[in-house]
């Protein structure tokens, strides 16, 4: 997996500024905990920390490539699941290879290629090319946005990195966060390219990113396009489990400890049971791994968004698969630990997260990571096939913003938050509902219409995109930042992009063809499931119900309460004072949400101090 960054400077010779290099790429010791390196070549200084996943010898980084018109050098991150045939080809072209690492194979695409290699890819991943034939710098971000990217321009050049932090990192790029930024993360919408901070900007998933003299340019190498589906249903079930039978099979060669994420919903039941048949015919065991709470066997309550409890459910599928299962059993102490929160802020450089759903995440991945180094996960399949509670609900269906923000003003999502915790005065000059306007309409406008297509059928086209564009990638960063902080590598089958522009343009009323949500997946691997799986209704990732834990929220927003703190300039003081006094049982979701958002946007403004402009 690993974590990137580096500095062009167009006027100055960066051999001079190898501390300043060695500051950034400190920052992403979690994501690369095995092995660090730097490469400086006169303007172009690029750096890597390592966790190694192929050829653990071989795949040292940057790796450099001497040609006859000048060197050029890649620092990457991600995997690349074609890179063996890619391999193949590029040595048929005359390639030679001294490592059977994937980075390599992606040094020589680029050389063989250039900027066109992107296109022939299928993986995850994040990297910067610097090419000293024409001095110039090459950023590409995957398909999807499994992997995130990051840059900074400056008078001279450009700064990037996998995570803002290490940007930040450089004296030339300070902490600036504008109305703009503010809005991105109250309203829980963040339009393509753009962060919460001022002047750093992310690379568009699917997307390459120059730097030269001239400037900075961009172009996109793919979208989600929308084209007639002529598969019958049959067919398309077929489809769809060759699809994902050859992803998983890719996505478990590894040279170390590999593990798949067992929730017991649909979607990771389908990855484990894919991945127990390869594992089985190779004659190897399976991993998987749950998360569960402290007593909740006994006391779990059924909530209209929570409908069960996973672990029951994991323990069914592992026993159905043959997996070595664990369940990760959390309690409300850690869970509420403020220095896990503070990591887990950090982890993500921003407040923008989902409480003890993060924690509990981040807690999870760590305990894996003391037996596991690559996790394979049942993210994406909601948005690829429609499985949100919300996606079958007539009035989200015909509201006119994001879904998940209609479905959360109808309580139909576990991560609401009260307007009122937000200072009024703060509310009223960000205005964030205005925006959200312009940004669903600028993503509505991409959308391509099917001539055949009914009125409705478009309608859930237009939702499928909005998922898999901008609700997805938010989902995805989670994942990533919450991983990497542990050093985990999380792989996610579900974004192939041959199965994402499959199903996309699949109608509708064929992946609900039996009345659900996510048909389609259900019919694909029903024969790998038990019988309870099959039948259960979609569930979130769970939350903690321990009241507890809720306490503990409170005595920690209390001392903020007491304090004089930027934090106000953002939350409403008389909102959360009365919050930290009810009882502890009787806090609604909402409530406790914005308790937790309260903490995190406290915790974000002391970590990394930014300038905040209203």
């Amino acid at each position: 997996m690993c974590g990137i960054a580096g500095w062009i400077a167009y006027e100055r010779d960066l051999a001079q500024e190898t501390t300043t290099l060695d500051d950034m790429v400190r920052t992403l010791t979690g994501r690369g905990p095995d092995a660090g390196g730097s490469w400086i070549d006169g303007p172009a200084a690029l750096g890597h920390r390592r966790l190694a996943i192929i050829d653990l010898e071989g795949g040292v980084q940057p790796m450099e490539a001497a040609t006859p018109d000048g060197r050029v050098a890649l620092t990457y991150s991600g995997e690349v699941y074609n890179f063996r045939e890619l391999r193949d080809e590029l040595r048929g072209r005359g390639h030679r290879f001294r490592t059977s690492s994937d980075t390599e194979v992606v040094l020589h695409a680029y050389l063989e290629w250039g900027e066109a290699m992107a296109s022939r890819l299928n993986g995850m991943y994040a990297f910067a090319v610097w090419d000293g034939r024409t001095q110039k710098l090459v950023m590409v971000r995957d398909r999807m946005g499994v992997k995130p990217l990051f840059y900074h321009r400056t008078a001279d050049g450009v700064l990037f990195a996998s995570e803002p932090k290490a940007i930040f990192a450089n004296p030339l790029a300070k902490p600036v966060v504008s109305a703009r930024g503010l809005r991105e993360f109250i309203a829980f919408n963040r339009p393509p390219g753009e962060t919460i901070w001022d002047d750093v900007a992310e690379v568009v998933p699917g997307t390459v990113v120059t730097v030269d003299r001239g400037g900075i340019r961009s172009h996109t190498y793919w979208r989600l396009e929308s084209r007639e589906h002529t598969d019958d249903l049959d067919t398309t079930v077929e489809r769809v489990r060759e699809l994902l039978d050859d992803t998983v099979a890719r996505q478990l060669v590894a040279d170390v400890p590999t593990c798949v994420l067992l929730s017991g919903g649909l979607d990771s039941s389908a990855i484990t049971g894919l991945a127990a048949a390869h594992r089985a015919a190779e004659g190897l065991p399976l991993h998987t791994f749950a998360v569960d709470f402290t007593g909740e066997s006994a006391t779990f309550v059924p909530t209209g968004v929570h409908g069960s409890r996973d672990a029951d459910f994991a323990t069914a599928m592992a026993r159905h698969a043959g997996s070595a299962h664990t369940d990760i059993v959390l309690d409300p102490t850690s869970l509420a630990d403020p220095e896990v929160r503070r990591r887990v802020v950090i982890a993500r450089d921003s407040p923008a997260g989902l409480g003890d759903m993060d924690v509990s995440l981040y807690l999870l991945f760590r305990a894996i990571r003391e037996r596991s180094t690559v996790a394979l996960s049942g993210e994406a399949a909601d948005e690829v096939f429609g499985g949100y509670g919300w996606l079958h609900n007539p009035a989200v269906q015909e509201g006119d913003t994001f879904p998940w923000i209609t479905a959360g003003m109808i309580g139909a999502t576990p991560n609401t938050q009260p307007a009122e915790m937000y200072n009024l005065d703060t509310l009223i000059a960000l205005n964030p509902l205005e925006a959200l306007a312009d940004h669903y309409a600028t993503a509505v406008a991409e959308v391509g219409r099917i001539d055949s297509e009914s009125a409705h059928e478009h309608r859930m086209r237009v939702a499928s995109y909005l998922h898999l564009t901008r609700f997805l990638r938010m989902m995805l960063d989670r994942k990533d930042r919450m991983s990497m902080a542990v050093g985990l590598e999380v792989r996610v089958p579900f974004c192939d992009h041959r199965l994402v522009e499959y199903v996309y343009n699949t109608p509708w009323t064929m992946k609900t063809y039996d009345g659900r949500e996510k048909s389609l997946l259900r019919g694909a691997t029903r024969s790998l499931l038990p019988q309870s799986v099959i039948e259960r209704v979609k569930s979130p990732y769970p939350v903690v119900q321990d009241w507890r834990y809720a306490e503990a929220l409170q005595q920690h927003a209390k001392q903020l309460v007491g304090e004089d703190g930027p934090v106000f300039q953002i939350v409403s003081r008389d909102w959360l004072a009365e919050s930290v006094k009810a009882a502890p049982e009787t806090l609604t979701a909402a409530a406790r949400n914005g308790l937790e958002r309260a903490l995190d946007t406290a915790i974000w403004l002391d970590a990394y101090r930014p300038e905040v402009r209203m």
